[in-house]
């Protein structure tokens, strides 16, 4: 019995207002997904024709650098996703404001951005998404944030929940809280991989084959956090089971005890929020700056 195409969930079009690698990974979940036709999302950038053809090339979606059209394809779509550059941002959402019309959802992804500095750029209350993906978003294990201005409304609400959880997980937050999860999340890929640096080069050390210590690497860290996922045991609790009194586990930990090691995580978290709320800080005072 032959099964039916997947009906996408958004008809109309949506258009992402920047094409890099993360514009990329939520396209690619989206069409994946069925969440939304290839035929029905835009993506617009401001000058490289090559990088639009590779995308155009691989996904089947509409692209397009040229003014007059990106004009056209923003007056018209319901969606818009911000994911042009920090930099790009002042001179890109001054020009977009006057082309909007109250019921276009925007939608971004611009990194320590607040929706107050957003909608202060396009002179309007727009409907605001503002999200913190991460970069396992491009293989569909993402885990995403969601901040939502006051003028979005419930059907809206549902369609930025619906475009982030077609490449991972979302949680929906206060917009104060979006540097802390950005020290978890978003940049928390980051920690993960620089400690199965340090475990392969462990093994290297101890005579393994470098692909073999990879290989044996990857798959630990796999199969823990599949553990924590399936089996719904806090990690703590699993740690202690796996953790024999004067055991080989144990003396490791007691070595991971004595550099600190749950604190200085800690402390790499909160310095990161911390981080992410200085930058924010500094771009929002430049682009605002840039507006008078």
């Amino acid at each position: 019995m032959c099964q039916q195409p997947s009906t996408p969930l958004l008809k109309s079009n949506i258009v992402f207002y920047g094409a890099g690698s993360m514009a990329e990974a939520i396209v690619r979940g989206l069409i994946n997904r069925s969440v939304v036709a290839a035929g029905n999302v835009i993506m617009l950038n401001r000058s490289s024709t090559e990088r639009l053809a590779e995308l155009r090339s691989r996904y089947g979606v509409l692209v397009s650098n040229d003014p007059a059209h990106k004009t056209e394809y923003l007056q018209n779509a319901p969606v818009i996703v911000l994911a042009m550059k920090p930099k790009d941002a002042t001179e890109a959402l001054k020009n977009l404001g006057p082309l909007l019309t109250p019921d276009q959802l925007i939608i971004s992804m611009i990194a320590g951005l607040s929706i107050r500095t957003i909608q202060g750029l396009l002179g309007t209350s727009q409907p605001i998404v503002r999200s913190m993906p991460n970069t396992s978003s491009s293989i569909g294990l993402g885990a995403t944030g969601l901040a939502f201005s006051k003028e979005v409304d419930e059907s809206n609400r549902r369609l930025g929940l619906n475009i982030f959880e077609a490449v991972g997980i979302t949680t929906v937050i206060e917009e104060e809280r979006m540097d802390t999860l950005t020290g978890i999340s978003g940049s928390g890929p980051a920690y993960i991989y620089y400690m199965m640096e340090a475990m392969i080069a462990a093994g290297i050390r101890g005579g393994l084959p470098l692909e073999q210590s990879t290989e044996l690497t990857v798959q630990t860290v796999l199969g823990a956090a599949r553990m924590v996922q399936q089996t719904g045991e806090e990690p703590a609790a699993l740690r202690k089971k796996v953790t024999s009194p004067n055991g080989s586990t144990q003396a490791a930990l007691e070595v991971l005890e004595r550099g600190d090691f749950f604190e200085t995580v800690i402390a790499a978290v909160n310095r990161c929020a911390e981080r992410s709320r200085e930058m924010g800080s500094i771009l929002e005072k430049e682009l605002m700056k840039d507006t008078y």
